[in-house]
């Protein structure tokens, strides 16, 4: 699905969208969260491509994300790291520019729906250091006690996860030996234990509290 405000941008990204064929099926278009929300109630959605050159701002991809399932990627002009380190903050996968060839923008949209992160090198690093921070008062000794309830292979799960970040569901399951729903179940699990709701954020919490196989 397509959210933008502005019309011209729209009719732009609907129309390349359509032209490229069936490996692509465009759901819908919306121009504010409420209109996207309507989409979403009736129709399976598993990208949402969000516009943040118009009125559509950053909190517009929490309120998706909140709603929806979907894994969505934004899109801006901005060169600004904050606008695009908030826009994965808030929830978003990935973030493109509109700088980049058309290929980025198609090839972002398939990796994110495998599960994967648009996000470049430096902007993880950045990322990663604001989650830490954000939560860094939250990890104190409760969060011991939250650690200590993980099983073995969580702990394995865990440090598998933040070897290489990222690697996407499929190929981390298979490094674990492990099919993929079973890789689902035990991140619900530790993300339960660990009061998360993101491979992001555990990432941070893992790199904080420095949580290994064995530790």
């Amino acid at each position: 699905m397509l959210v933008s405000d502005l019309p011209i941008s729209l009719w732009g990204l609907e129309k390349l969208l359509q032209g490229t064929g069936p490996e692509i099926e465009l759901a819908g278009t919306a121009v504010d969260c409420g209109e996207a929300a309507g989409i979403i109630y009736e129709t399976p959605i598993d990208v949402i491509v969000v516009d943040l050159d118009g009125d559509i701002g950053i909190d517009a991809i929490a309120e998706l994300c909140s709603i929806s399932p979907a894994r969505v990627l934004a899109l801006t002009v901005s060169r600004d790291v904050s606008v695009h380190d908030g826009a994965i903050l808030a929830g978003a996968r990935g973030v493109v520019a509109r700088s980049e060839p058309v290929a980025s923008l198609l090839k972002a949209i398939e990796k994110i729906d495998e599960g994967e992160f648009w996000i470049d090198g430096a902007a993880t690093g950045r990322i990663f250091f604001h989650l830490a921070q954000r939560r860094k008062v939250e990890y104190e000794t409760p969060d011991q006690l939250r650690i200590a309830s993980l099983t073995r292979r969580e702990r394995q799960t865990i440090a598998e996860i933040t070897r290489d970040a990222a690697a996407g569901g499929k190929l981390i399951a298979e490094r674990l030996n492990i099919s993929e729903n079973t890789l689902r179940n035990h991140l619900n699990s530790i993300y339960g234990k660990l009061g998360l709701s993101s491979r992001l954020e555990l990432f941070a919490f893992a790199k904080l509290h420095a949580i290994t196989a064995n530790a």
